[in-house]
């Protein structure tokens, strides 16, 4: 048997949960955060990404993302497969309706499926292959829904926002240097796209940049700190205590009290998925629960959390994708499309004159690219906006899609990736099964996700809007021409454990305490109220941070 007695007890390892834990150690509070998933680098939550070979070959971080993609509901499949051996055993689907195969969800239709919305189960959660992009949400577009204002104001949210972008490590300046990323900037600039700017991300320049040509992508561990470090020796000077278990599953939050006055959360029920037999036995006097849109209120339901609003609400992202190959006479001209006397073009004007007279001398690996083989990618976007509703995303990364053939030169490759945006609708919604579980022992999540017909024709424009701006850039990569992606692939899903100042219509208060539970708080995307265009992690974490001195009003004092 294993015991633990802490202060706060945080169910989930990503970004959010490790904005609690962090400052409340540093407020001296022993913290314990558990982990369904299983730790995958030396520290905890690194970023895969910042392995050295995915940095020298991002295309190839495209299949650990896959990898770690865990669809959350796959609708079941009735149809026969005619070609099989007739001799091979079979049976009637209409007489056994339900029966789940290869964890697909017979409740879930097709037709309203987020089919693509998954969950990722390791230490540092989603944030060990995310994009790192990490935009602020728009006041009067995020934030401001049907006159309404965000449950924290504005003037709370900037300095939330600036905090919060601290423990990122938030910047604009890791790209701006590369002539790739200048390059494509020009060209957009020249052609009347005067919106394009640097893409704000969580991701810092290496000590040794100049002769690696890699980046510190953030993650968890960028969050964490010092913390991150299993070796590390706690407790440091005036902090507390901090404990990861991984691969320790709460199934249940014991919430005692009525309903209708003020309920506690007085005990959980774990699992150590590493051995089955090992009773867990975790004390707390504070509870966060941070481990998903999906996954939070899917703990919720299990722990028999009443709230008329929980589940529903649901936003997510319709999303446009292309990838574009720049066109000849771009390259041709790239000494001309880079800044005078800048570092940018003399590295390019040096790197051409090498090629040039490689070429000449008839030695072998001359290179017809002008961009240096470790020149960063771009990272450009066009913000949101009340009139243009969508997020754009300029750049090149590996995704769970979209890859690069390995015969085209990916220096020459731009993806163009635009997330429109939903508004909150009580029909859109993830219900949870009373008697089929998913690969975990939960209650299997169903998805009942529509657009509306104005969020139809606003992703319209934003298609087009879209092809007006790779049109620019150069002609489609083949099998990566203008398309929508399957609903529920962004993986932004917000709104299924709502915050609010209505009881009635939210799962949490401003602090992102549960409604009626006095020592029970939420984090992560499911709080989002209104429904977002841009990448929501940082306004997660902003959230977090609001809630942090509601927590410590819950715990005793310091011993």
């Amino acid at each position: 048997m294993s015991t633990y007695d802490v202060d706060v007890l945080i169910v989930g390892s990503g970004p959010v949960g490790c904005t609690f834990a962090r400052k409340l150690v540093e407020e001296g509070r022993n913290v314990l955060m558990i982990d369904a998933g299983a730790q995958l680098s030396g520290r905890y939550g690194e970023h895969l990404k910042n392995s050295f070979l995915y940095q020298k070959n991002v295309d190839l971080f495209a299949s650990v993302i896959r990898g770690h993609l865990h669809p959350l509901s796959v609708a079941t499949s009735d149809k026969p497969v005619v070609t099989l051996d007739p001799s091979s055993f079979q049976y009637d689907m209409d007489d056994y309706k339900g029966f789940v195969l290869n964890n697909q969800n017979p409740e879930q239709k097709e037709k309203d499926n987020l089919g693509a919305e998954a969950a990722t189960y390791a230490v540092g959660g989603m944030a060990t292959h995310w994009t790192c992009a990490v935009p602020e949400f728009v006041l009067d577009l995020e934030r401001t829904h049907n006159g309404e204002q965000y449950p924290i104001d504005e003037a709370e949210m900037a300095k939330l926002y600036d905090a919060a972008g601290t423990l990122l490590h938030r910047t604009t300046t890791v790209f701006s240097s590369s002539a790739r990323h200048l390059l494509v900037k020009k060209v957009l600039h020249d052609k009347g796209f005067s919106s394009v700017t640097e893409l704000p991300l969580a991701v810092s320049a290496r000590p040794d940049a100049k002769k690696s040509d890699c980046v510190s992508w953030s993650a968890a561990d960028t969050v964490l700190g010092t913390l991150a470090d299993p070796a590390q020796e706690q407790p440091l000077p005036g902090q507390g205590t901090f404990t990861l278990l991984a691969e320790h599953q709460c199934t249940r939050l014991e919430i005692t009290g009525d309903e209708d006055a003020e309920q506690t959360v007085t005990g959980v029920h774990v699992r150590n998925l590493r051995d089955l037999r090992e009773k867990v036995v975790i004390k707390a006097a504070a509870y966060v629960v941070a481990c998903g849109p999906v996954l939070t209120p899917q703990l919720l339901f299990a722990s028999g959390v009443k709230s008329k609003s929980m589940g529903r609400y649901l936003t997510e992202q319709p999303m446009a994708f292309c990838q574009t190959v720049l066109k000849q006479e771009y390259l041709d001209t790239v000494l001309d499309k880079l800044p005078e006397n800048s570092e940018a073009r003399a590295r390019v004007e040096a790197y051409m004159k090498e090629q040039e007279q490689k070429k000449k001398e008839k030695v072998p690996g001359a290179d017809p690219v002008p961009f240096p083989k470790g020149e960063l990618e771009p990272n450009l976007w066009i913000g949101a906006t009340k009139e243009h509703p969508w997020h754009c995303q300029i750049h090149r990364d590996a995704f769970s899609y979209g890859a690069v053939p390995p015969n085209i030169d990916s220096r020459l490759i731009v993806d163009l990736r635009w997330f429109g945006m939903s508004r909150p609708r009580l029909e859109n919604r993830v219900e949870f099964s009373t008697s089929i579980k998913d690969t975990f022992g939960m209650p299997q999540p169903t998805f009942h996700f529509q657009l509306s017909k104005e969020e139809r024709a606003d992703a319209g424009r934003m298609m087009a809007h879209m092809m007006q701006v790779a049109s620019a850039l150069g002609g489609f990569m083949p099998g990566s021409e203008p398309q929508f992606l399957t609903p529920g692939l962004p993986l932004h899903i917000g709104g299924t454990t709502r915050m609010g100042k209505d009881r009635k219509t939210s799962v949490v208060d401003p602090d992102s305490r549960v409604w009626g539970v006095k020592n029970l708080f939420l984090g992560g995307n499911s709080l989002h109220p209104y429904g977002n265009a841009g990448n929501p992690t940082l306004t997660s974490m902003a959230m977090a941070l609001k809630a942090i001195d509601a927590v410590k009003s819950t715990l005793p004092p310091k011993s």
